[in-house]
């Protein structure tokens, strides 16, 4: 279904909580389905308990343009994460859980505050294992006046069943592609990355479908994968590019990007010791143009 009005998305996030709470109780909110009961402070493999933990919330200018407009994104950078990158960047928030224990009504809060100060959005990043408490926040600021679009920026590492409680209440989902081949993903913690990511983007694709966008170019609804291209084809860029043009049509929108840089752990991993390099890069772009890929964004400068 296309994203709910606000009346109907309050009343279907008000049905949805117990079940999604359910979820969190033995918990199978994401893939690992490692049924840690997080009520009961028994912390998940994401390492988080039964409380929503919160780092930042601000005005992001820097995400992709129709994400961030010319006013920003409002982002709420959630503590842990289900994956286990080794080259994490956030792994301050995501591996070490730092940030502040909040109740969903102060999110809620947050979130009218970020309106208030003309975000095109909310912006949930890394939402998935504090999903159950995001809605219920949700459904507080919804009741309260929140009208902007809510975006599910997460690592693509999702849980179908769980997906399928969000249907109606999120309008874009941003998540990462970030592998082509389930082996790859060993690096991340996890040895069904692929498998899990593309049956998960099929179901954002199938309840939200390609990008739409205003008169300003302001994202309404739809979906935005991101991919990572990584040093010595460490990714699967290639098996990568040709399943989104294969199964989600030439349409879907793209945000090819070059920035990695050896971060966290990644000096351990042979291969992801170095940056990108620009011919790296540009055979990634070559293949996205050759495969028809025209919707999104590709990026000047790798290992920037």
């Amino acid at each position: 279904m296309p994203p709910l009005p606000i009346v109907e998305r309050l009343a279907a996030a008000r049905e949805r909580l117990p079940d999604l709470k359910k979820r969190l109780a033995a918990c199978r909110l994401c893939p690992r389905e490692c049924e840690s009961r997080r009520l009961k402070y028994e912390f998940g493999d994401c390492g988080l308990g039964p409380e929503l933990r919160v780092m930042s919330s601000h005005l992001h200018p820097g995400e992709e343009p129709p994400i961030s407009g010319n006013r920003g994104s409002g982002t709420v950078f959630f503590s842990g994460c289900n994956l286990a990158c080794l080259f994490c960047q956030n792994y301050d928030i995501s591996h070490e859980q730092h940030g502040q224990v909040t109740t969903p009504g102060e999110l809620a809060g947050r979130m009218l505050q970020l309106q208030e100060l003309g975000a095109h959005n909310i912006n949930l990043v890394t939402p998935t294992p504090q999903i159950a408490r995001i809605v219920e926040a949700l459904a507080d600021a919804w009741e309260n006046g929140l009208t902007i679009p809510i975006v599910y920026n997460c690592g693509g590492y999702e849980s179908v069943e769980t997906l399928r409680l969000l249907d109606g209440l999120i309008d874009v989902y941003m998540p990462d592609l970030k592998y082509g081949r389930d082996e790859l993903g060993v690096v991340s913690g996890v040895e069904d990355y692929t498998t899990r990511a593309t049956a998960a983007l099929k179901e954002m694709w199938r309840q939200v479908g390609p990008l739409v966008l205003d008169g300003e170019g302001i994202a309404r609804k739809g979906l935005l994968v991101r991919h990572l291209v990584l040093p010595n084809g460490k990714a699967g860029t290639g098996e990568v590019l040709r399943w989104l043009a294969a199964e989600l049509a030439p349409e879907v929108f793209i945000s090819l990007m070059s920035q990695y840089h050896p971060m966290y752990r990644a000096d351990e991993v042979e291969g992801l010791n170095r940056r990108l390099t620009s011919e790296e890069y540009g055979e990634a772009v070559a293949l996205m143009e050759q495969l028809g890929l025209e919707n999104g964004w590709v990026q000047q400068n790798p290992g920037g």
